[in-house]
C-alpha cells in the first residue's frame, strides 16, 4: 500500500512527517553516515528471534556470554516468542493494555535494527496504522541536548521540524516515542526525584521531560518503547514496565543462512560455515549478527582464492585480523601526512580504554580530545575505519562517534593495555588514579598485568570487563601475534610465563569471590591452553554426584560451561550425573534435568533411561523442544513414569515450530489412550518433524491404536516407523491401522506388532493395507503374534499385489508349520513379490517346508537376499538345498541362518549349531 495513498485524507504536515521518516529508514547505511552506501533494509532484512521475558538475572549478563549457558528459570526457559511488529498488542489470554515496552538484547543483537524495520513498516501503510506519529529519540542524539533547558514540544520541533505546523497533544493524535540505547544514555534520569511535569510548553531539563514521558505524567496516552543494553535495563523503574521483550539474534539456520547470503562464492561460504562450526566458541558467537559480519570479513579474505595465513580459530586471532584488515587499506597522501596506523590504533585504542572503563558505548568530541584525536583526526579515523570506528549524524545533526560493535572496542582496549606495558612499561589501569595511589598498583611483569586484569574483570559489576580479559590475555600469547609484528616491532622482548597466570587464575576459580565470574575465568583457561582444572570438573561430573550435591545457580553455570565446552554433545545421558546414593540433599532427576536443560537443548541425542523423570521434568524438555536454539534429534524417555501427563506437555512441545525433534521412544511410561489423544494432535501438527515413535509396553489397547491411527492419516504426518510392541492390541486396532496404510498421505514405512493379541484376525485387515496402492509400508514385525496358515494365506496374497512394497517380513514364534510356510511360498513365486528378507525363527518349520522355500526360489529367481530359518527342525539336506541357491549367482539369496536339527529314532535331541551361510559379498 502506498503511505502517501493512504495519507490523502490527512493534514499535510501528517503527510510530510510520514514521508520524511519513510525516507530516513527506507535504506540501511553503511560506513560513515554522510557517504556510506545504503542498502534498501526490506531486500536485508532477516525477521529476529525476539521472546516476551521477564526482567530477571539476565540484566546483569556479559554482551557476549554463550546464551546457553545462562542457567534459566523454567519461567525464561518457556518464552513466548514475539514478532517485532507485535510488541503492543496483547498476546493470546492477554488483555491489558501496554503502554511502555522495555526490549533488551546484547550489543551488535540487532536491536536497533529492529526498531528501523518496525519503523519503515508503519511509513509504508503495513503495520500498527493506529498509531499516528512515530517520534525515534536515540539517546545517542538527545546526549547532545543534555544541558539545554526547553519544552517538549521544543525537544520536537528540534528533531522533527515539521512538527512546528501540528498541534501535539494527546487528544489530537495516538503517538509513540521510541528511545532506543538506553545503555548509551549520558543523563541522570532522576525518576525518583525530578519534578512533576505535565505541561508541553514549559520549559525545563531534557531529564525531565524524559522521566515524565516515560512515567506517563506527559502525554499519558502516547506509548513508549525503549530500547537496552541488558545490564542499563534496571534505570527504568520496572513497576512502570508493561512488557519486557530480548532480541536473541540469530539461530543456527539464521547463522548459515547469513553467509550464504552474504559470500557470492557458496563453495567458500559452505567452507567458511564448515570452519566456525569446526571451532564451538565462533559459531556460538555468530548469533550476534555484527560477528557474523566480521567473521565473514575476515575468512573470505582469508579463505578465498588468495588464500594466506593461519585461519583464525580463536576469538582473538578473529578480531586481530580483522583490525588489520582494516588499518592495510590504501591510504590516502593526506591521511599518509597526518598518522600512521600505529599512532592510529593506540590512539583508538586509548578512547576504547577510557571510555569501556567508564562503560561508554558512544563518545563525543570533548572523550575524543582527552584522548589527543583532535577534530581532523577524527574525520580521518572515522572515514578511514569505516567498520572499526565511525561517526554519526542524526536528525540533530550532532557528531556522534563509536566503535562498531563493542567487542571491537573491546579488543582495541586489550590491545591499548598491552601495548602501554610493552612501549612504556606503563599500566594503564593507573591512569585513572591520582599520582599519590598509582605507585601502590605498579606492574613489573606480564604476569602482574594480566594478574591486575583479572581482579579488575571480577570487581565489575555487570561483567563489561569479561571479553577485554580475554582478548588481553589472548594478545600476549606469542602465536597470537605474528598480525601484530609491525605494531610490536618496537617493543622489548619481556619475559613472561604463562604458567603464573594460569595458576592465579586458577587460585581465584577456587576463591569464587562470585561464582557468576567463574565462567569467564574458564573461558580465560582455554583460550590459554589450559585444560587442567576442565578435567577435574569433568572427573567430579563423572563420578555421577550432581544429583548429591547442592550447588549455587551461579555454580552451576559454571558447570554447565564446562559441560559445553568439552563434552562432544553429540548424545547427552543425564544417568551418567545421578547418584545412585541416596541422602537428605539429593535433587530429583527431574531438578537435575532443569539445571542441565541449556546442554540437553545443544545435544543432538538425549538419553533418560530409568531415571525416575515425571510429568515435572517434560514440562522441562518441552520447553528444550520449543527453543529456537534446540538441536536435539533423539529423544529416549524410556522406563520413566511419565504418564498421559508427561506425554501432553512433550506433544506442546512437539507442535512447536522450532521443534525438530526425529525420533521420540517411550517404552513402559505408562501411557494409554489419553496420552495417545496428544500424541495423534502431535502427528496433524504441520509443524512436526518426528520420524520415528517407539510406544512399547504401553497400555494404548485398541482405543488407543485408533487415535494414533487418525493421526497417521494426516496430510501433515511425516512419520515413518511406529513401534507398538506388547501394547494389547487386538484385530480391532489392526483395522483401524489398516486404514491408515491405505490413506493416500501416509508415510508409513516401519511397524512393529510383535507381542500382541493379533492372531489371524488381526493380520487379514494389515494384509489389505499393503495391497492398497496408497500404501508405502517396507518392513513389517509380527513376533509373536499368534499367526498360524491362516495368517500366512492374507500375507501371502499381500506379496503377490503388484502394489506391494514390502521388503522385510519377520514371523519369529509364530506356528506357522510347514503348510503357513508352503502358502508364504506361493507369495515369493510370485512376480510382483518384492521382499529381501524374511524371519521365519522358532516357527516349527521342518524339511518339508524348506523344499516348499528352495522351490519358490528357484521358480522364479526373487529378491530375497536375506532368509532366518534359525530354531526350526532343519536337517542337513535341507540346508544343502538352500545353500544350492547362495552358491548360484542367477539367485539372489545371500545370507542363511540356521539351527541344524538332528534326529535319531523317536526321541529328538537337538544339537544347536547356529550356522551362518554368507558366501558372496553383497
Amino acid at each position: 500500500m502506498d503511505p502517501r495513498s493512504h495519507d490523502s485524507q490527512l493534514a499535510e504536515p501528517l503527510k510530510t512527517f510520514r514521508s520524511n521518516l519513510l525516507n530516513k529508514f527506507e535504506c540501511l547505511c553503511e560506513g560513515p553516515a554522510t557517504q556510506g552506501k545504503t542498502t534498501p533494509l526490506n531486500e536485508i532484512y532477516t525477521e529476529l528471534y525476539i521472546t516476551e521475558s521477564e526482567r530477571g538475572e539476565t540484566n546483569n549478563e556479559h554482551e557476549v556470554r554463550d546464551k546457553r549457558v545462562e542457567t534459566r528459570s523454567r519461567r525464561e526457559a518457556e518464552d513466548t516468542a514475539i514478532k517485532c511488529s507485535d510488541i503492543f498488542r496483547p498476546l493470546p489470554g492477554q488483555d491489558k493494555d501496554t503502554r511502555t515496552v522495555l526490549t533488551k538484547g546484547i550489543a551488535g543483537i540487532g536491536k536497533t535494527v529492529s526498531v528501523q524495520k518496525f519503523i519503515l513498516d508503519w511509513a509504508e501503510g503495513k503495520e500498527n496504522q493506529y498509531v499516528q506519529l512515530i517520534f525515534s529519540l536515540p539517546f545517542r542524539e538527545i546526549n547532545l541536548m543534555k544541558d539545554k533547558t526547553l519544552s517538549l514540544s521544543d525537544l520536537l520541533h528540534v528533531f522533527f521540524p515539521e512538527t512546528k505546523e501540528m498541534k501535539i497533544s494527546g487528544d489530537e493524535y495516538k503517538m509513540l516515542f521510541i528511545f532506543d540505547g538506553l545503555d548509551e544514555c549520558r543523563l541522570p534520569l532522576n525518576f525518583d526525584s525530578n519534578e512533576t511535569l505535565q505541561d508541553l510548553t514549559k520549559e525545563t531539563s531534557v531529564d525531565v521531560l524524559l522521566t515524565n514521558l516515560i512515567l506517563g505524567n506527559l502525554l499519558p496516552s502516547a506509548l513508549i518503547w525503549i530500547t537496552s543494553r541488558p545490564a542499563a535495563a534496571d534505570l527504568v523503574p520496572s513497576e512502570r514496565v508493561q512488557r519486557v521483550t530480548e532480541v536473541r539474534g540469530f539461530n543456527d539456520p539464521q547463522k548459515e543462512e547469513y553467509f550464504r547470503k552474504r559470500i557470492s562464492d557458496q563453495n567458500l561460504a559452505e567452507r567458511i560455515i564448515s570452519h566456525l562450526k569446526s571451532f564451538r566458541s565462533l559459531f556460538i558467537m555468530c548469533h550476534i549478527p555484527v560477528f557474523c559480519w566480521i567473521s565473514a570479513t575476515v575468512l573470505e579474505k582469508m579463505m578465498g582464492p588468495a588464500e594466506s595465513g593461519e585461519i583464525p580459530k580463536t576469538l582473538t586471532q578473529m578480531y586481530t585480523h580483522f583490525l588489520i584488515l582494516q588499518t592495510n587499506i590504501k591510504h590516502g597522501k593526506d591521511y599518509e601526512s597526518k598518522a600512521k596506523d600505529e599512532d592510529m590504533i593506540v590512539k583508538l585504542g586509548k578512547l576504547a580504554f577510557q571510555q569501556l572503563v567508564k562503560g561508554n558505548l558512544t563518545f563525543y568530541e570533548e572523550d575524543l580530545r582527552e584522548c589527543g584525536i583532535d577534530e581532523t583526526e577524527a574525520s580521518v579515523y572515522s572515514g578511514l575505519c569505516t567498520e572499526i570506528f565511525r561517526e554519526e549524524l542524526g536528525w540533530y545533526q550532532g557528531r556522534v562517534f563509536c566503535f562498531v560493535h563493542l567487542s571491537l572496542q573491546e579488543h582495541l582496549a586489550a590491545l591499548y593495555v598491552l601495548l602501554s606495558f610493552l612501549l612504556d612499561k606503563r599500566d594503564a589501569f593507573n591512569e585513572n588514579l591520582s599520582s599519590k595511589h598509582a605507585h601502590e598498583f605498579t606492574c613489573h611483569t606480564i604476569s602482574n598485568l594480566h594478574q591486575r586484569a583479572v581482579d579488575k574483570a571480577l570487581q565489575s559489576k555487570n561483567g563489561h570487563l569479561d571479553l577485554f580479559l580475554r582478548f588481553l590475555l589472548g594478545l600476549s600469547l606469542e602465536s597470537n601475534q605474528s598480525p601484530l609484528k609491525d605494531l610490536l616491532r618496537h617493543t622489548e622482548n619481556i619475559p613472561y610465563s604463562e604458567e603464573k597466570t594460569i595458576d592465579y587464575i586458577k587460585t581465584r576459580i577456587r576463591m569464587n569471590p562470585s561464582p557468576e565470574k567463574s565462567i569467564n575465568l574458564f573461558h580465560c583457561l582455554k583460550d590459554l591452553g589450559d585444560h587442567s582444572l576442565v578435567n577435574e570438573v569433568q572427573e567430579y561430573l563423572r563420578s555421577g554426584g550432581l544429583s548429591s550435591t547442592r550447588l549455587s545457580s551461579s555454580q552451576w553455570s559454571a558447570v554447565v560451561l564446562v559441560l559445553l565446552t568439552s563434552e562432544q554433545l553429540e548424545t547427552f545421558d543425564l544417568s551418567k550425573y545421578i547418584s545412585r546414593r541416596q541422602n537428605q540433599n539429593q535433587m530429583t532427576p527431574d531438578e537435575l534435568l532443569l539445571k542441565l536443560l541449556p546442554v540437553v537443548e545443544v545435544s543432538r541425542s538425549a538419553e533418560f533411561f530409568n531415571c525416575n523423570i515425571t510429568d515435572e521434568g517434560c514440562a522441562a524438555l518441552s520447553s528444550a523442544l520449543r527453543s529456537n536454539s534446540s538441536h536435539l534429534r533423539e529423544l529416549d524417555l524410556s522406563e520413566n513414569i511419565l504418564g498421559n501427563a508427561g506425554v501432553k506437555l512433550l506433544s506442546k512441545g512437539l507442535k512447536d515450530p522450532h521443534c525438530k525433534l526425529e525420533k521420540l521412544t517411550l517404552i513402559g511410561c505408562g501411557i494409554t489412550d489419553e496420552g495417545c489423544s496428544a500424541l495423534s494432535s502431535t502427528l496433524r501438527s504441520n509443524s512436526s518433524h518426528l520420524r520415528e515413535l517407539d510406544l512399547t509396553e504401553n497400555k494404548l489397547r485398541d482405543t488407543g491404536v485408533k487415535l494414533l491411527s487418525k493421526g497417521l492419516k494426516d496430510p501433515h504426518c511425516k512419520l515413518e516407523k511406529l513401534t507398538l510392541r506388547c501394547c494389547r492390541v487386538t484385530d480391532e486396532g489392526c483395522a483401524a491401522l489398516s486404514s491408515a496404510l491405505r490413506s493416500n498421505s501416509s508415510h508409513l514405512r516401519e511397524l512393529d506388532l510383535t507381542e500382541n493379541i493379533l492372531g489371524n484376525a488381526g493380520v487379514k485387515p494389515i494384509s489389505k493395507g499393503l495391497k492398497d496402492p496408497h500404501c508405502k509400508l517396507e518392513k513389517l514385525t509380527l513376533i509373536g503374534c499368534g499367526i498360524t496358515d491362516e495368517g500366512c494365506s492374507a500375507l501371502s496374497s499381500a506379496l503377490r499385489s503388484n502394489s506391494s512394497h514390502l521388503r522385510e517380513l519377520d514371523l519369529t514364534e509364530n506356528k506357522l508349520r510347514d503348510t503357513g510356510v508352503k502358502l508364504l511360498s506361493e507369495g515369493l513365486k510370485d512376480p510382483h513379490c518384492k521382499l529381501e528378507k524374511l524371519t521365519l525363527r522358532c516357527c516349527r518349520v521342518t524339511d518339508e517346508g524348506c523344499s516348499a522355500l528352495s522351490s519358490a526360489l528357484r521358480s522364479n529367481p526373487s529378491h530375497l537376499r536375506e532368509l532366518d530359518l534359525s530354531v526350526n527342525y532343519i536337517g542337513e539336506s535341507s540346508v544343502k538345498l538352500l545353500s544350492a541357491l547362495i552358491d548360484d549367482p542367477q539367485y539372489k539369496l545371500e545370507t542363511m541362518q540356521y539351527v541344524l536339527t538332528i534326529h535319531i529314532q523317536y526321541h529328538i535331541i537337538m544339537s544347536f549349531k547356529l550356522c551362518t551361510t554368507d558366501v558372496r559379498q553383497q
